[in-house]
């Protein structure tokens, strides 16, 4: 399971938990400008808009989870599973896998406007990228440095929201999602008031009891109330490190440990690694789960009108600084 978020101060920021119980070999990735997209039933796209993000590339194919393009429009996909229904191809139709949705939108498009554009002649397709590797149940979340929508392509079609959360995570669907916080709306930042009786004298003595409710299991649908509250309800200053060290935090209060989401035999749900690109800056920064150290890429620092793919591998082992220890020159 997932969750993806955006924030903003001085600067806007994107990026997403991906929970899961294995990992794909999944590598920081650069699209440059003129890296050439081949799609299977739409015209390929030669020159476009570049793009950073995270990806497992197969056959020299970036198949993202989540991106963000030179334009600020941002991207991610989320596990969708028995609500996801892709469909055939339908003549006088964009027919796009959803594998290839991510690069076929951030490629095109500098804002939601143009987002919602494309897809009003989209069908998401019933395409595998292989027989190894089958399409997964997805739905997205789609960001300019505005707005954000969900996208979900079901049984009845494909279904566009505005997200005003800015939050997303899994089942149940987003129109069901944003009513069930319906059932939060007491909760508060500040101290609550005693409105059980004014015969009972009772004590607030704790901080924070104004958020009691507050859902704290690893449900998708606990961790899109706790992630809304903790996002809407954040606040920090607009510097770099505070803004990356502010959403890392929100992400973080969603976050899966290992040993409490039970998969299999031997198999726990974690998140594998967070994410959090500044869409202004094209500065793509991540922890993993045995790396809490904040590492960043830059897109800009390369050189974005090659052609091939520009990579860097996840730093999966944690890397501690010994204060007390001198380094040696």
């Amino acid at each position: 399971m997932c969750t993806a978020i955006t924030y903003k101060t001085k600067d806007h920021y994107f990026g997403r938990n991906l929970d899961y119980e294995f990992s794909y070999g999944e590598v920081i990735t650069i699209t440059p400008r003129k890296y050439p997209f081949s799609f299977h039933r739409v015209a390929d796209i030669k020159k476009h808009y570049a793009m950073i993000g995270m990806a497992t590339v197969v056959d020299n194919y970036p198949l993202y989870y989540d991106a963000t393009n030179e334009k600020g429009l941002s991207m991610a996909g989320l596990n969708f599973p028995q609500n996801a229904h892709y469909k055939q191809e339908a003549e006088g139709m964009d027919n796009v896998s959803p594998f290839e949705f991510i690069p076929w939108i951030l490629s095109q498009c500098a804002t939601i406007s143009e987002v919602k554009e494309k897809l009003a002649h989209i069908n998401l397709v019933n395409i595998n990228f292989s027989e190894k590797l089958p399409l997964s149940p997805l739905h997205w979340m789609i960001s300019d440095r505005e707005s954000s929508i969900t996208v979900e392509c079901v049984k009845e079609g494909l279904k566009i929201y505005d997200n005003p959360v800015e939050v997303l995570t899994n089942n149940p669907s987003f129109d069901m999602q944003l009513f069930n916080l319906n059932n939060y709306m007491h909760l508060s930042t500040e101290a609550p008031a005693n409105c059980f009786s004014k015969k009972l004298n009772l004590d607030r003595y704790s901080r924070g009891m104004g958020a009691m409710g507050l859902p704290g299991d690893l449900s998708s649908q606990s961790r899109f109330v706790k992630a809304a509250f903790t996002r809407m309800n954040s606040i920090s200053g607009d510097a770099e490190s505070e803004s990356i060290s502010q959403f890392f935090h929100i992400l973080n209060s969603v976050a899966q440990q290992r040993g409490c989401v039970h998969i299999d035999e031997g198999k726990y749900e974690i998140t594998i690694y967070s994410s959090c690109c500044n869409t202004n800056k094209g500065i793509y920064y991540y922890t993993t789960y045995e790396n809490s150290r904040i590492t960043g890429v830059d897109m800009y620092k390369e050189n974005l009108d090659e052609c091939g793919l520009i990579t860097y591998p996840v730093l999966t082992k944690q890397r501690i600084y010994m204060q007390n220890i001198p380094v040696s020159l």
